[in-house]
């Protein structure tokens, strides 16, 4: 067995925040109302702007389920997925995830979306598994709660912990691939951290710190880490 590859999902295997795409169509299917579009688009401004922290615009969301059928959520999610997010994924990160099984790797998806969504995900791209945020369910009904600690910032890294101690692989031997600097605490933590499209933040700090750095958004062939 070879070491873990870690892939983050928006942005990074996906070109878009899936998170976006899920508001625009609830709200085409009038299933949010355009208060509710709003105000869910107000929580993720404050935290790109750094004045709410993702804990809280994660707990937001969750509470927002409260009450609703789970196998409801996961057809619904399906029909999203296949409808809105599946044609994102990006040409480069089916490659990447190539690359690393023909090494004997394992990959997982490491992401702050839900476990509803990494599923299929995971399924197309036929990788062995993922790690994400899951609810809390009683009854098949959501309690409007998250399962802690949420798969977000320092969070990443516990879950990727968990199992790579369960597969007795060290995260130093590993690599973890996301567009995002609110992930550098799982960035710091794996021994190939790979900045891939980073957001102004995580591009100055991998050039600071001589990470590889590669563009999806461009034809795979000219990969700069491969240069």
């Amino acid at each position: 067995m070879g070491a873990i590859a870690f892939f983050d999902v928006d942005k990074t295997l996906l070109s878009v925040n899936s998170a976006s795409l899920w508001v625009r169509r609830e709200l085409a299917a009038g299933n949010l109302s355009r208060l509710q579009a709003l105000r869910a688009g107000f929580w993720v401004t404050l935290y790109h702007l750094g004045f709410a922290r993702m804990d809280d615009v994660l707990n937001e969301a969750v509470a927002t389920l409260k009450g609703r059928v789970e196998r409801e959520v996961i057809e619904h999610t399906l029909a999203f997925y296949r409808a809105d997010v599946k044609h994102t994924i990006q040409p480069a990160a089916r490659a990447a995830i190539q690359r690393h099984k023909e090494r004997g790797d394992l990959v997982f998806l490491l992401t702050s979306s839900s476990n509803y969504l990494s599923a299929p995900l995971a399924d197309e791209l036929q990788i062995d598994g993922f790690l994400a945020n899951r609810f809390v369910v009683d009854g098949g009904r959501f309690t409007g709660l998250a399962v802690q600690p949420l798969c977000f910032g320092a969070g990443k890294v516990q879950h990727a912990q968990v199992v790579a101690e369960k597969l007795k692989i060290k995260l130093k031997e590993c690599s973890f691939y996301t567009d995002s600097a609110s992930d550098l605490p799982m960035l710091e933590a794996v021994g190939v951290p790979v900045a891939v499209d980073p957001d102004p933040r995580l591009r100055r700090i991998a050039r600071r710190r001589g990470w590889a750095i590669e563009a999806w958004r461009q034809p795979v062939k000219a990969l700069p880490s491969e240069r």
